[in-house]
């Protein structure tokens, strides 16, 4: 006995996920899943291409973030991270499409690019660095498969990881605000009494040219994304950039000071083959020099900025695209946190750092995308960016630093979150925050939050609300805070 009409042709199949999807649909249809998520074809291709638009800025800012010297002094090549980064952008947002089939797009993590730029190079080789993401990619599927993510989550507050996130954007902001010469550095030494370490502009106020395109392109982004415009960023960069180019063609014919580095110009041709010097451009040569606490500390770190930002951006995507319960339980969690820690493998390898989910894939979702179709059609586009990268050459660094500021300010609205009431929640969160920008580094943050949030716990007589796991993360850092006193005092043994 039947209860339908539905005849032999149209037996329904399971789709994975515990709905049931007619046979008799197209073959996009049946493999995606769209009408049983109540999307349609033209919906999802939407939403991919709307997802692109909001996230293709890390094309052109990944490599900004990248520029800076390894320990050797050795730079990377701009044309090669761009390159680097729209691969590795395009095959895990079309693994995450394919396989997790949830609408969710994948690209270089700022928080990552970030550590990689300012913490990790700086004691190791690039080759190192690419090391360094196909381990803590490889540690994050390690926590996913065996499930000891869920102890990690329990183990760290949510608080605390909110505040590193609203830290690193700090700490990306003020790396913007220099870069653009808004923010310089005195020069000076510390601790003299009317002495400021940093000013606004080069002798206290704002001059040049480049200073104006950055303030004009952060204005213009801030207007965009106040009135809801789909890829504001992007739009905003490359806004600037023409307007950059206009003020440098003004500056010249006038015969003025352009005001400062990297002027805007006009490659020979915006079409060129892709240049994949990076890919494979990993080495484990000569880490046994960075010493076995350090590393484990980068490691530690950027699992932190990979893996904790992704659970919190995948969940709340779920939720806004209707596939998470109201536990915030999404059906194949686990598959989309796999296939983002494989994106720290597939970064690495690419030569482009550890890919993570975007926020911005909220932007496909709102304009109607519920399933991985959406996913390959950003992943598409990324792909096709691999054709255009002299385009991310015409970029002016101020420019791209003024994505730098907006980003900071998105990351931010974690403060939302925050009990500040609470002082063992305030103080830990305030010292995780202040200190990944004043010590220009993300370790200290971290480091400091979780042993002040030890500390007050214990001072309130809740020795055990920490947990375990917590007091073994706060004497590691202990130990690292105390690392070169203890290295001068055996010394001096």
């Amino acid at each position: 006995m039947t209860q339908s009409k539905v005849g032999p042709t149209t037996t329904p199949e399971d789709a994975g996920d515990g709905s049931r999807v007619p046979a008799g649909r197209s073959w996009l249809d049946r493999y995606f899943h769209i009408t049983d998520r109540g999307s349609t074809v033209g919906r999802e291709v939407r939403g991919g291409v709307t997802t692109f638009m909001a996230m293709a800025y890390i094309i052109l800012l990944n490599p900004v973030i990248l520029s800076v010297p390894d320990v050797t002094g050795h730079k990377l090549d701009g044309g090669q991270v761009t390159t680097a980064t729209a691969l590795a952008a395009a095959v895990t947002t079309l693994v995450m499409g394919f396989i997790g089939n949830v609408p969710l797009a994948l690209a270089a993590g700022l928080s990552v690019s970030a550590v990689m730029a300012f913490q990790v190079v700086p004691e190791m080789t690039w080759g190192n660095a690419w090391a360094m993401c196909l381990i803590y990619g490889a540690v994050i599927v390690l926590l996913v498969v065996t499930g000891l993510r869920e102890l990690i989550m329990n183990a760290i507050p949510l608080a605390i990881k909110h505040a590193i996130t609203m830290g690193i954007g700090l700490f990306v902001c003020l790396i913007g605000l220099v870069q653009a010469g808004f923010v310089t550095s005195m020069g000076g030494p510390g601790g003299v009494p009317g002495e400021k370490p940093i000013q606004l502009g080069t002798d206290g106020g704002l001059t040049g040219w480049p200073v104006l395109c950055f303030a004009l392109t952060v204005l213009l982004i801030f207007a965009l994304q106040a009135r809801k415009v789909p890829g504001a960023i992007l739009i905003g960069i490359v806004s600037g950039t023409v307007f950059a180019a206009l003020v440098h063609q003004f500056a010249d014919l006038t015969k003025q000071d352009w005001g400062g580095r990297n002027a805007p110009e006009l490659p020979g041709s915006f079409v060129s083959s892709p240049d994949f010097g990076l890919l494979g451009d990993v080495s484990f040569t000569g880490l046994g020099h960075v010493g076995a606490i350090s590393i484990g500390v980068i490691v530690f770190t950027l699992v932190l900025a990979g893996f904790f930002d992704a659970i919190g951006t995948i969940i709340g995507i779920g939720q806004q695209a209707g596939l998470a319960d109201e536990k915030g339980r999404m059906p194949g969690l686990n598959k989309a946190l796999t296939i983002d820690g494989a994106g720290g493998i597939i970064g690495g390898a690419a030569g482009a750092s550890g890919q993570t989910v975007f926020v911005e894939s909220t932007a496909g979702v709102g304009d109607g995308a519920r399933t991985g179709l959406a996913s390959v059609v950003t992943g598409l586009g990324f792909a096709l960016c691999l054709f255009f990268t002299p385009l991310a050459q015409v970029i002016p660094p101020q420019v791209a630093a003024a994505a730098l500021v907006v980003i900071g300010s998105m990351m931010m609205t974690n403060a939302m979150h925050i009990d500040w009431s609470d002082p063992a929640t305030s103080i830990p969160v305030f010292l995780t925050v202040v200190l990944m920008p004043f010590t220009y580094s993300i370790t200290p943050g971290i480091g400091a939050g979780i042993i002040t949030y030890v500390l007050i716990k214990a001072v309130q007589g809740k020795f055990r609300e920490p947990g375990w796991l917590m007091w073994i993360l706060s004497l590691v850092f202990l130990a690292y805070f105390a690392i070169h006193p203890i290295e001068g005092w055996l010394g001096a043994k």
